[in-house]
C-alpha cells in the first residue's frame, strides 16, 4: 500500500510547527552575533519595578523576574536612599511602594539568563547619597560576581558584540571623569506631569549636581550615560557614551533629522523612554524609533496592548534571545535611508503580501459576563515605515466562535519588508459597547511563511491560547 497521510494526520501537520505561519527556523538564534552591540535592537523595559502604573501602584522584585523571562534584557532601576543604610527602588516622589535594591540584583542573578544567554544591561537611575551608592556597588559586586563585567573585554574602539558579552551584566550609569566628582542628575521623573511629583521636583531641585562615589562609577564600563549634545560634534563621541531621550525628543530628531539619528546609532546606543505624561504606563509605538535604528526602545512590559504585542513580535525572532539584528542599511555608517520618505535603495526591496483569511478554530468567548456567542472579525494591519502602514478586516461572523469561516483576500504593498511587522488580531464585534480582544499574533514580515498556514494566537498577556488558531493562505510576489 502507497504511503499516505490521514485526514487525521494531515490536520496534525497543518497545526504542527511546519504548518504555523512563522518560520520556525526563526525560532532559534539564526543571525550574526559578534557585531557590535549598537547593531542589534535590544528588548528594554521601562521603570522595570512597577506592576501597575506610574503613581501609586505596586513595586515588586516578580516585575522584574516577569519582564527576564519575557526576553527582556534591559531593566530600570530607580535608586534612592532606604532605611539602615540599604538603598530601595521606586517611582521617586510617587506613592509607589519600595522595594529593597539587593532583592532586585538577587531577582536579575537568578534569572537573568534563563532565557537567553545574551547580556543584559542594568540602567541605574542613581539619587542615592555616597554612602548608599557605595552599597550599590557592593551588592552588585558580591551578588552578582563574575557575571558583572568590570573590565573592558578588548581593546576595541567599538561597542563588543552580544556573543563576547554573553553570561555578562553590563551597568548602565553615570561615571566620573578625571576632572570632577560631579555628575549631572538624571531623572526621568522631572518630566512627569502630574502636579503633587511636580512640586516634589521642584522642591528637591537646590542643585542638578550629584556626588557619585567611585566604586559605582567603577561598575560602568560600556554604558556611560551622557547628555545629548547633538549630532554634529567635531570629534566623533566615543562608543561606550550613550544617551537617553523622551519618546516626544525622540520622535522629533526622527522627523526632522532621521538620517542623521541613523548614523549616530551605527555607533553609538540610545535609550528611548515614555514621555512623562504616560503616568498610565501606557505605551508609545517602538517602530518609530527601531525605524531610525534606536536600539533600547523601552516600554512598559506590565501594560498589555498593541504596542506591547508589536514589541514582542519584533523579538520573537532570533530564538526570543531580546537582540535582533537591525536591517544592513542601519547598520552602514554612510546610510541614505530615511523612513520618512523612501527612495530608491538597497532597504526599497518592494513586496506584495497577499493574506487570504479562510476560517477560525475554537476563538474563546473573553467577556464572560455577555450571554452571547462571539461575533468575531478579524483584523489584518502592518507596521513599518509610514508608507507602509496598513489595516484591513474582515466581515463579522455572527454567533460563531467554535468555526467562523470568511475567505476574504487582503493585498497589501510593502516598500520595507525588513522594517515591516505584520500584525493579525481578532476582536469580538459589539453593537452597542467596545469591541473585546479576543487574541492576535504578530511576526516581522520577514518571519512569514507562504501557502496555506495556521496562526496560534496569543492571549492579552502575550501566553498561546491551548486551541484558538486562525487558518490563512500566504503569499508573498515581487511588486
Amino acid at each position: 500500500m502507497e504511503q499516505a497521510m490521514t485526514k487525521d494526520g494531515f490536520l496534525m501537520y497543518l497545526l504542527s510547527d511546519d504548518g504555523n505561519v512563522f518560520d520556525k527556523a526563526h525560532r532559534q538564534v539564526y543571525q550574526d552575533m559578534t557585531r557590535p552591540l549598537s547593531h542589534y535592537f535590544v528588548s528594554s523595559s521601562h521603570n522595570t519595578y512597577l506592576m501597575e502604573d506610574q503613581l501609586t501602584g505596586p513595586s515588586s522584585t516578580e516585575a522584574y523576574i516577569r519582564a527576564l523571562t519575557k526576553g527582556c534584557r534591559c531593566v530600570e532601576l530607580d535608586c534612592w536612599d532606604g532605611a539602615n543604610s540599604e538603598p530601595v527602588i521606586y517611582h521617586g516622589y510617587t506613592l509607589t511602594s519600595k522595594i529593597l535594591f539587593c532583592d532586585v540584583i538577587k531577582a536579575i542573578k537568578n534569572y537573568a539568563f534563563k532565557t537567553s544567554p545574551y547580556p543584559v544591561i542594568l540602567s541605574l537611575e542613581n539619587h542615592c547619597s555616597l554612602e548608599q551608592q557605595k552599597m550599590m556597588a557592593h551588592h552588585m559586586q558580591t551578588i552578582l560576581q563574575d557575571m558583572l563585567l568590570l573590565a573592558p573585554v578588548d581593546s576595541n574602539k567599538s561597542l563588543p558584540s552580544p556573543e563576547q558579552l554573553k553570561g555578562k551584566v553590563l551597568v548602565k550609569g553615570k561615571k566620573l571623569s578625571a576632572e570632577t566628582e560631579d555628575v549631572s542628575d538624571e531623572d526621568e521623573a522631572a518630566e512627569m506631569e502630574d502636579e503633587s511629583v511636580k512640586i516634589e521636583v521642584e522642591s528637591k531641585k537646590t542643585s542638578d549636581k550629584l556626588k557619585l562615589a567611585k566604586e559605582l562609577s567603577d561598575t560602568v564600563v560600556y554604558c556611560r550615560s551622557v547628555h545629548f549634545e547633538g549630532f554634529d560634534g567635531p570629534n566623533p563621541r566615543p562608543a561606550n557614551e550613550m544617551s537617553s531621550f523622551s519618546e516626544g525628543k525622540a520622535l522629533k530628531l526622527a522627523q526632522e533629522s532621521g538620517t542623521s539619528f541613523i548614523h549616530h546609532n551605527t555607533k553609538q546606543l540610545s535609550r528611548i523612554y515614555p514621555a512623562g505624561w504616560r503616568t498610565d504606563s501606557s505605551n508609545y509605538n517602538p517602530v518609530d524609533m527601531w525605524n531610525v535604528g534606536c536600539q533600547i526602545v523601552a516600554l512598559n512590559f506590565q501594560t498589555k496592548g498593541t504596542e506591547m504585542d508589536i514589541y514582542q513580535g519584533r523579538f520573537q525572532e532570533n530564538g526570543f534571545s531580546g537582540y535582533v539584528l537591525k536591517p544592513d542599511f542601519l547598520q552602514e555608517q554612510n546610510s541614505r535611508f530615511n523612513p520618512k520618505s523612501i527612495t530608491e535603495g538597497p532597504w526599497r526591496t518592494r513586496k506584495k503580501l497577499q493574506v487570504k483569511v479562510i476560517s477560525g478554530q475554537q476563538l474563546p468567548k473573553v467577556n464572560k459576563g455577555k450571554n452571547s456567542i462571539v461575533d468575531p472579525r478579524v483584523i489584518v494591519e502592518i507596521y513599518g515605515v509610514q508608507r507602509d502602514n496598513d489595516k484591513k478586516q474582515t466581515r463579522v461572523i455572527d454567533n460563531n466562535g467554535f468555526n467562523p469561516y470568511w475567505n476574504e483576500t487582503f493585498e497589501f504593498e510593502v516598500d520595507v519588508p525588513k522594517l515591516a511587522l505584520v500584525r493579525f488580531m481578532v476582536e469580538d464585534f459589539d453593537t452597542s459597547t467596545k469591541n473585546d480582544f479576543i487574541g492576535q499574533f504578530t511576526a516581522p514580515f520577514t518571519s512569514l511563511k507562504q501557502g496555506y498556514r495556521h496562526i496560534h494566537l496569543l492571549t492579552k498577556n502575550g501566553d498561546p491560547y491551548p486551541s484558538a488558531t486562525l487558518f490563512v493562505r500566504i503569499s508573498i510576489l515581487d511588486a
